[in-house]
């Protein structure tokens, strides 16, 4: 299951053994396929399913979407493995993956890039 992580823009409540790194900039770290670490966030005054997305190195990137973080948050408490892996950076924030049955999760295959249009060609680099 893909999920969307949310809140990316929002600093860090409570900085890690790290000090307080963006979020936004952690992301730029993660790669695809490295592993994240889901935590329940049951005193967030928001909402007390809230799921706080780590990155491999413990530093918050965001949180599940409300709309599945209730489902999520159902799942960890009745014991049920997850695993979850970095998926992609986007504009609005992150996706990542993750599996109920605790094998490793899988990245759905990369979208082709767009071929350039057949008739545009790059101009030259013109040196200064």
């Amino acid at each position: 299951m893909t999920l969307a992580v949310v809140g990316v823009d929002h600093p860090n409540r409570r900085p890690r053994k790290q000090g307080s790194i963006p979020r936004r900039f952690e992301i730029a770290a993660c790669r695809p396929g490295e592993p994240v670490d889901l935590e329940l966030e049951p005193d967030n005054p928001a909402d007390p399913n809230a799921i706080i997305v780590l990155s491999e190195r413990g530093i918050q990137i965001g949180y599940v979407r409300a709309e599945r973080a209730q489902l999520i948050s159902g799942y960890i408490k009745s014991g049920i493995e997850i695993r979850a892996v970095f998926q992609s950076a986007e504009d609005w924030g992150a996706t990542i993956r993750i599996t109920t049955d605790g094998s490793v999760p899988v990245l759905p295959p990369m979208a082709a890039t767009a071929e350039p249009e057949p008739d545009w060609w790059p101009d030259d680099e013109w040196p200064d």
